[in-house]
């Protein structure tokens, strides 16, 4: 077995081997205390010098439980640096719950630099809840100090002005632009941008609906600001609703009179409807009366049928004689003489 010629190792050798062992663990040891002095020195020395110390063996801890010592001490260099002393085990829980301490802390920073109101629990609160909509704690603070504003409609839905009708059926077209800020105490579960600006919209509806005329409108386009806010619609939303500005106003159609004429058309075709019905009845009671009519000549001619039957009965009963049934045959062509003159002398008319 080779076994290298230098003392040290030498004298080991010679006090046996459980003395091997022990200096193979020493040096391993060292080995590896050396590999994390030089992984996390710079980290540690970084927060010792900032003020913001944390201990070498958390760091290496850290490690192990997934969390990013860098992001963890830089983190906290900041808040310590803006006077907010947040200590490692809560940056690295709120981490380990899928939030962004980045935004935290700089949150936090901004709310006490501008003197509202916010704790760490619930910035984590707004944070996590914001996780998935695409807006961070931070940009929730920053509109918490400097308000924005909100158009409605919202022209990415394709609408850009709300249409509502005055009492008189005109229309009018009009376009609000609502001030906002958030209210930090109610955004966690509170209503969004949506909310706002679909009660704002009803609401202008209902200020044109309740106007008795669209020129009151356009002359007093405040009514409808202030009637909206009156209402209350920021009630249990994520903002605070600062003013509402109406920022365009104008006359769209004549609904009422365009309601009439349609009202009207349609009175029309019931009408013609209606005297359709009466023709077809009348029609109806005039075929009836025909076929009456055919019925009744038939019964004449059913009963002038029977006329040769009793002339020929009264011929065999002897009440009648030859003389009187030629004066009958007289009779009748005179009748028939007179009928075809009476019937050329109308052609002739």
């Amino acid at each position: 077995m080779f076994i290298p010629s230098f003392p040290p190792v030498l004298a080991l050798f010679e006090k046996g081997p459980f003395a091997v062992i022990f200096g193979a663990a020493a040096i391993i040891a060292f080995l590896i205390f050396f590999t994390i002095l030089i992984k996390f020195f710079g980290i540690w020395l970084q927060a010792r010098t900032a003020g913001a110390p944390v201990s070498l063996l958390n760091l290496v801890f850290m490690r192990f439980r997934k969390v990013p010592p860098a992001l963890i001490v830089n983190s906290r260099i900041t808040a310590v640096k803006a006077g907010l002393p947040f200590t490692t085990d809560q940056l690295e829980a709120h981490f380990l719950s899928g939030g962004d301490i980045t935004h935290v802390v700089l949150a936090m920073i901004a709310a006490d630099k501008a003197g509202i109101s916010l704790s760490y629990d619930r910035a984590c609160a707004i944070d996590l809840a914001t996780k998935d909509t695409g807006k961070t704690v931070l940009e929730a603070v920053r509109t918490s100090i400097n308000p924005k504003v909100i158009d409605c409609p919202n022209p990415a839905m394709g609408t850009t002005k709300i249409t509502a009708v005055a009492k008189d059926g005109i229309a009018v077209n009009a376009r609000a632009r609502v001030t906002v800020r958030t209210n930090l105490d109610r955004f966690v579960g509170g209503a969004t941008e949506e909310t706002i600006i679909a009660r704002v919209g009803e609401g202008i509806v209902t200020s044109v609906g309740s106007a008795t005329s669209y020129k009151h409108v356009l002359e007093n386009p405040d009514n409808i600001s202030k009637l909206v806010l009156e209402k209350g619609v920021d009630a249990s939303t994520a903002f605070e609703i600062l003013s509402i500005d109406i920022a365009d106003v104008d006359v769209a159609d004549n609904i009422g009179a365009r309601l009439q004429a349609e009202q009207a058309e349609a009175d029309k075709q019931v009408a013609q409807a209606k005297a359709e019905m009466r023709r077809a009845a009348a029609v109806a009671v005039e075929q009836e009366m025909s076929a009456r009519t055919q019925e009744m000549r038939a019964k004449v001619v059913e009963a002038e049928s029977e006329i040769p039957l009793a002339i020929a009965e009264a011929f065999r009963s002897g009440n009648l004689g030859i003389m009187d049934f030629v004066k009958y045959q007289n009779v009748n062509a005179d009748t028939k003489m007179r009928d075809s003159i009476a019937g050329n002398d109308d052609e002739g008319h």
